[in-house]
């Protein structure tokens, strides 16, 4: 392709949704090429592992073995993105999108917040699947990606890569948003699934666990807070609301919740963990609660780790939108997409 244009990365946090990441865009390099984007990892920065750069482009597959065995990947002396991307600069090294990954911390939404102002200070695009931006910083964080001239996306912070921002942004045009409810944490659901089925609540927990699908801090997903950070964002993207985690009314799941799950289910109806929201703004009410639902239900019909969610439009009606598997290629799909809507934005925008 004539036009095609090499896009400079930075990744800050080289997990394992970073590393699939990568590993993905290698997947999609055909079609990537085909849109016209050419991507090349210029850095890598990690907390426990370091961080290393190259101009040139850097071999990520053996930086994914290097991590895997507790190896360090680089130099530890640059300590923030910020001070990472003066020094990409000194070496006339031109990141264009900064990719963030790192691990979600519910009580302030840092250091992710940190790193996507470090990525807008340093002239970048930030794309990230980290829910604490969103979740706690929005309103502030859209309004400087705005001023500096910078996309600012996070479709991977909810519902892994089924597209809940980009179906709003790009295809509801004047559409009212009045509200939103939805089962969105996976490892959640597949305890209430278990749990009425009569197995017991810690052996599941474990499973998921060991699955690399719950938290390695069980409590971000039993007590709520991986929803109520995703319900978070959700109502500060949808609804104009400036709210964070820490004020989203909350509830979680247990092993005492296995008597209301199949009692419910031997009504005939299912207990979900529901997140939702209504109003506007500073009026908007957030929550996550158990509820029991009606077998019709779109929520009800839930089983493992599939997910959903129903928007509240107006006068599009209500618009149900369902994942009915997960798995890390689809967060690192998220991000993909996200940079390619970076890509073609970007090149919208020039003379």
């Amino acid at each position: 392709m004539n036009n095609l244009v090499k896009v400079a990365l930075l990744l800050v946090g080289f997990g394992n949704v970073g590393q699939r990441f990568v590993t993905l865009l290698e997947e999609s390099r055909a079609a990537l090429t085909a849109l016209g984007i050419e991507p090349v990892i210029v850095g890598v920065l990690t907390k426990r592992h370091g961080g290393v750069l190259d101009e040139a482009g850097l071999d990520t597959t053996r930086l994914a073995q290097l991590v895997a065995g507790g190896g360090a990947i680089g130099s530890a002396s640059v300590p923030s993105a910020l001070e990472w991307f003066a020094r990409l600069r000194s070496q006339g090294i031109e990141a264009r999108v900064l990719v963030e990954t790192t691990t979600l911390d519910i009580r302030s939404g840092e250091p992710a917040i940190s790193h996507v102002r470090a990525g807008f200070s340093g002239g970048a695009h930030v794309i990230t699947a980290n829910k604490g931006p969103a979740a706690f910083a929005h309103r502030a964080l859209a309004a400087e990606a705005a001023a500096a001239g910078v996309e600012f996306l996070f479709e991977g912070a909810v519902m892994d890569g089924i597209p809940i921002f980009n179906l709003v942004r790009e295809t509801l045009p004047a559409v009212d948003i009045r509200g939103f409810r939805g089962v969105v944490n996976s490892t959640t659901n597949v305890i209430l699934t278990a749990l009425e089925r009569g197995e017991p609540f810690g052996p599941t927990l474990a499973a998921m666990q060991a699955a690399g699908v719950a938290e390695a801090d069980p409590s971000l997903d039993v007590d709520g807070w991986d929803a109520a950070a995703k319900a978070a964002a959700l109502a500060n993207v949808l609804l104009g609301a400036n709210t964070t985690p820490l004020r989203v009314a909350r509830e979680g799941v247990s092993e005492a919740t296995g008597e209301r799950a199949r009692r419910a289910r031997a009504e005939g109806r299912r207990l979900k963990l529901v997140a939702s929201g209504t109003g506007r703004g500073t009026n908007a009410r957030v929550g996550v609660a158990l509820q029991v639902l009606p077998l019709d239900d779109p929520l009800a019909i839930l089983d493992g780790q599939a997910n959903a969610l129903e928007l509240d439009t107006w006068p599009t009606g209500r618009i149900v939108i369902t994942q009915r598997d997960g798995g890390l290629e689809k967060t690192a799909y998220a991000l993909l997409a996200d940079l390619v809507a970076v890509c073609q934005r970007a090149r919208k925008r020039q003379p």
